[in-house]
Parts: structure tokens; C-alpha cells; sequence
């Protein structure tokens, strides 16, 4: 049987690829939008015949596990420069490093 920490870490080794583009967007710190986040990821699996729009595909998913790390304490989502409630999300928000509310 398996120890639930080798679990954990199989399952952090097996993440979501659009989770590590959101955690790869913020590693340096400063704040990224899921439009920068979206169009990003588009352009990277572009194929000649895709329409410039093609990142909007991408959006849904990208605020889902956006909403999934804050949720984990993992991300920050930021309305205004100040951390919201990830179940709380619309509008226009930007995501970054995890900041801890005043």
C-alpha cells in the first residue's frame, strides 16, 4: 500500500498543464491576467489554421484553475490590487504570488 505523501507528490508531479502555466506566469512575482495567461497557452499549441481568437477556448479553463490553486493557497487572485474570494471571481482580476489580507 502506498503512503498518502507519495500520493500527494505523484499527484503534484501530474498536475494540470494549464495550472503550470498559471504557477510558471507568476513565479517571478508582479501580477498576470487569465487573458495573458490564456492567449499564452494558445500560442504555444497554435497550428497555422487556428484563428487569431483561439486563446478565448483557453479561459474558462484558466480561471477554473486559477480559482483551484487560490483555493489551495497557492495563488493570490487580485481585484484592485487586493486579494478576493476565489468563489467570489469575475470581472477583472489578475492572479500573483499568494498575499496575505490586512
Amino acid at each position: 500500500m502506498t503512503d498518502v505523501n507519495e500520493q500527494n507528490e505523484e499527484a503534484e508531479n501530474k498536475e494540470d498543464p494549464i495550472r503550470l502555466y498559471i504557477l510558471e506566469a507568476i513565479a517571478g512575482g508582479g501580477h498576470v491576467s487569465p487573458n495573458d495567461i490564456a492567449i499564452k497557452i494558445a500560442k504555444d499549441r497554435a497550428k497555422e489554421s487556428d484563428p487569431d481568437d483561439q486563446w478565448r477556448k483557453y479561459m474558462l479553463a484558466v480561471k477554473q484553475q486559477a480559482k483551484s490553486l487560490a483555493r489551495a493557497g497557492r495563488i493570490s487572485i487580485l481585484r484592485r490590487g487586493k486579494p478576493i474570494d476565489p468563489n467570489k471571481m469575475k470581472g477583472l482580476v489578475k492572479f500573483s504570488l499568494p498575499i496575505q489580507e490586512d
